[in-house]
């Protein structure tokens, strides 16, 4: 089975047409597609209550990647908001344990930073995760070279496998030791996730900068790299029972139109966004009209 979903569900205007579409954008995007990745978890542990509301907000098969908080891999700079490293993972675990609970949820998503590199530190810092974690599904994403090197790619694919950690794969530029390549293996025979970043090259290595956010990810997959992809699936797919995509190049607002036409190249209904029902006024034929003044 491939699942075709975005990153979030709240910045993606072209799914959102009607005011009530507008207003309840989770149940719109829902009705839309099979799967999302929280991304708001990885600036903030999110709370239960917000977690059960989303929970209750999705049909019963509808499922979540949640992404894990920034503390959790490195990302954070300054102090983490938690007095311990086993209280932060304490608050994610409960924070998750909702839709784990109520069967929607995929997996926590580790991505962690392009200064994370393949050293015998890292190693055990993912072991060290990995049992914090305990038996949720962890998907597991690299953003630096030295991983996949060819002396080390297949050490690192055979790590992932023993430690139970399911492969991210990822679609990116190839913009120096901070991108990595695309990895096609599988190491969890129930889950892989291909997380599709867009190529953008110029904007790849813009963070830190004031619109960073806005040329990142700014990049539209044409038709030829889609059908690539398609096949790229459909391999994975012989080897996991599920395999997600998740679009994450919506700095210009591409990632829907690119996940449907995705759909519709894997030959998967593509459910019809909402849109304003235009009233037509009738035309009163002024010989008919038996009106009196």
């Amino acid at each position: 089975m491939i699942t075709v979903g975005l990153t979030g569900w709240g910045d993606h205007d072209s799914l959102y047409l009607t005011k009530e579409a507008n207003k309840n954008k989770l149940p719109t995007y829902s009705s839309l597609f099979r799967t999302v990745e929280v991304d708001s978890s990885f600036y903030a542990i999110q709370s239960r209550r917000n977690m059960e509301k989303w929970t209750e907000e999705t049909p019963g098969s509808f499922r979540f990647l949640v992404k894990a908080f920034q503390g959790m891999t490195g990302h954070s700079r300054g102090k983490i908001p938690f007095d311990s490293e086993a209280e932060m993972f304490e608050a994610f675990r409960l924070s998750i344990s909702t839709m784990d609970q109520a069967g929607k949820l995929m997996a926590a998503l580790f991505q962690f930073p392009p200064w994370f590199d393949c050293n015998r530190e890292n190693v055990k810092t993912l072991r060290h995760i990995r049992e914090l974690m305990g038996d949720y599904p962890c998907a597991l994403e690299f953003r630096h070279q030295s991983w996949y090197t060819p002396e080390m790619r297949d050490k690192t694919i055979q790590f992932m496998r023993k430690e139970n950690w399911i492969h991210s794969i990822c679609d990116e530029p190839q913009a120096g030791i901070g991108s990595v390549p695309i990895v096609e293996e599988v190491t969890d025979r129930q889950l892989t996730v291909v997380r599709m970043h867009g190529r953008n090259e110029s904007g790849w290595n813009s963070s830190g900068q004031p619109n960073w956010r806005e040329v990142r990810y700014l990049y539209r997959y044409n038709e030829t790299e889609l059908q690539e992809w398609a096949e790229r699936l459909q391999r994975l797919e012989q080897q996991s029972d599920e395999v997600c995509v998740i679009f994450n190049n919506n700095s210009g607002g591409d990632a829907a139109d690119n996940a449907r036409q995705l759909m519709g190249m894997l030959g998967q209904e593509i459910p019809a966004i909402p849109e304003e029902k235009k009233v037509e006024m009738e035309q009163i034929d002024l010989f008919d009209w038996s009106g009196q003044e």
